[in-house]
């Protein structure tokens, strides 16, 4: 299918590079704009494309306010940002706007058509099942995503894109900060694709180094080595027609990021000790908290293996950016902890300061605090002397306080689950199937809810 593609950026000479790049690549519908005002008008006046690439840094009107400007009157288009400023706070900007990708200026015709790609990849799986339709938010396989918890659309169209990518074996790459859940999506991923009967392998990769690398992830024949008294099959071996989970990738030593680089390239490894080479089956799921960009440009990470792994990009979003999943959460980690039991009480004054806290360490945060307030509790209500001391110091601000429930503020967990599943009932329109559907609950369990809330 043809696909069109708009280019703008105040250099002619880039303009000019960017169309013979695309043109020997295959493409051939492209416009070209050197003004982004001129961009904008033509956007606005409904033209249609579906790939937009945007230098951040022009004259009259900045990338990031014609890509806000697109968003708005263009849903549809895939935006790639570009600029010679390697900046983490600018990448992340142009992702929180609605961006796809950020490259890097000198940008070479592989990089390029690789993004183009990926972008065009993404936008077929968003056309074939219209997610920007509300129903299209469903998950086919619920269960391999429940104990991801969340009910905003936001993290369900998340959820939904993860499932697309399950369904092939395109390597995928999760960022967020750390205690996001990337793990647990990477699970997720596993859980529904057609490796589900097979091995997870999560592999630490910070905690390989040279020596240990080879043995760990590629095995080893008997006298491979002193003190290799028997074969030992690696992680490859261990994960084949499976799923290998490489966490913490930015911190794989760049030494060994070359025979990473060769098992993605070829599909085959060397046990230690052996000249013959052993074929694999495996899909690839790398994550990471740090910004491999920043790395590429000084040299600590190679760029032909951030391609590699970086088939299908997610992005997961801090706590403090989904504050209204806050109340859910501490219901289900109480509950969950009191071993499905509704859990304890929980006092006004403890609750809010939950809300209000911003969770630099996550999700994993929240867990922690809240396992160690059960604790403290001692089978009692949880008050604000079961949680820690820097918590207790920290002042709620009006930005924050804006986020809580609409409703009074909930004393025990059971007043927390009423106000979060009316929440989510007015926000679907009073549709009962998409409530029990966010919710993961079944029909006749959210009819008795809503019966006991005096809402049927």
């Amino acid at each position: 299918m043809k696909r069109k593609i708009i280019v703008v950026d105040d250099e002619e000479h880039f303009l000019d590079s960017v169309r013979r790049g695309l043109t020997l690549s295959g493409f051939s519908d492209i416009r070209l704009e050197s003004d982004p005002l001129n961009a904008a008008a033509l956007i606005a006046t409904g033209e249609q494309f579906d790939i937009a690439l945007l230098d951040i840094t022009m004259p009259g009107m900045d990338g990031l306010e014609l890509l806000q400007t697109i968003r708005r009157t263009s849903p549809n288009t895939e935006c790639i940002m570009v600029t010679a400023v390697n900046e983490a706070r600018m990448a992340v900007n142009c992702l929180k706007l609605g961006a796809y990708d950020y490259l890097l200026k000198p940008i070479t015709r592989e990089d390029l058509v690789f993004a183009l790609n990926r972008a065009l990849e993404r936008k077929r799986f968003l056309e074939i099942l219209e997610l920007s339709k509300k129903n299209a938010q469903e998950l086919d396989q619920p269960q391999a995503f429940k104990p991801i918890i969340t009910g905003l659309p936001a993290m369900r169209r998340i959820l939904k894109e993860a499932e697309l990518h399950a369904g092939s074996d395109v390597p995928v790459l999760i960022t967020g900060e750390s205690g996001t859940g990337k793990e647990l999506l990477a699970r997720a991923i596993h859980q529904a694709s057609r490796r589900s009967g097979k091995t997870f392998a999560a592999i630490n990769m910070a905690s390989l180094t040279g020596t240990l690398f080879d043995a760990e992830f590629f095995g080893h024949t008997k006298g491979a080595f002193t003190g290799a008294e028997k074969e030992r099959s690696g992680y490859l071996e261990h994960a084949h027609r499976g799923t290998i989970f490489l966490d913490e990738i930015g911190n794989l030593p760049l030494e060994l990021q070359g025979k990473l680089l060769r098992v993605f390239q070829e599909g085959e490894y060397l046990k230690l000790g052996s000249n013959i080479p052993q074929k694999i089956d495996i899909r690839f799921i790398a994550a990471t908290n740090a910004d491999l960009d920043t790395l590429m440009a000084k040299g600590q990470f190679r760029k032909d293996l951030y391609y590699r792994i970086k088939g299908a990009w997610i992005h997961l979003p801090p706590l403090r950016e989904r504050r209204e999943d806050l109340a859910l959460l501490i219901t289900e980690f109480l509950r969950d902890f009191s071993k499905g039991s509704n859990g304890p009480a929980l006092e006004e004054e403890a609750f809010t300061l939950l809300l209000d806290y911003d969770y630099p360490g996550n999700i994993r945060e929240l867990r922690s605090i809240l396992q160690s307030a059960l604790n403290m509790a001692r089978d009692k209500p949880i008050s604000i002397d079961c949680l820690p001391e820097y918590l207790k110091k920290k002042k709620p601000s009006k930005a924050r306080t804006d986020h809580r429930v609409a409703t009074e503020t909930p004393t025990t967990l059971a007043e927390v689950e009423k106000n979060h599943i009316l929440n989510i009932y007015r926000q679907n329109a009073n549709n009962k199937a998409q409530t029990a559907k966010i919710l993961d609950v079944g029909i006749n369990t959210l009819r008795r809810k809503l019966q006991e809330y005096g809402m049927e």
